[in-house]
């Protein structure tokens, strides 16, 4: 199954954490000093937050899979768009280790 997943950029952690607690009703899944996660099952999403100097806003988009063969198809549905794939595969991110494929859409956004 898979799971829509949201990272935002916030300037200040600490005041964000109490907002998206009170919006989903939960605490969150993984709490660290700069980073916060949301392993939603309604709706199911990973919503994570970090205040690591980048933009404030929408750092990237994605759509998580629980296993090889989602992330096969997820791989192909992305090579039929017009822009460049990038692979990492046992890559660091998040405080976890995971295969990923990256694309920009039209806005620029990962």
């Amino acid at each position: 199954m898979k799971r829509l997943h949201i990272h935002v950029g916030v300037s200040d952690i600490q005041s964000s954490i109490p907002f998206y607690e009170k919006m989903f009703g939960c605490e969150p899944t993984v709490l660290k000093n700069d980073y916060a996660k949301w392993q939603l099952e309604d709706p199911k999403m990973n919503f994570a937050i970090s205040a690591r100097g980048a933009s404030i806003g929408v750092n990237h988009l994605g759509i998580q899979v629980e296993n090889d063969a989602e992330l096969g198809e997820m791989k192909t549905r992305l090579d039929q768009i017009d822009n460049e794939v990038v692979e990492e595969m046992g890559t660091a991110c998040c405080y976890s280790k995971s295969d990923k494929y990256w694309v920009n859409d039209p806005a620029g956004i990962p």
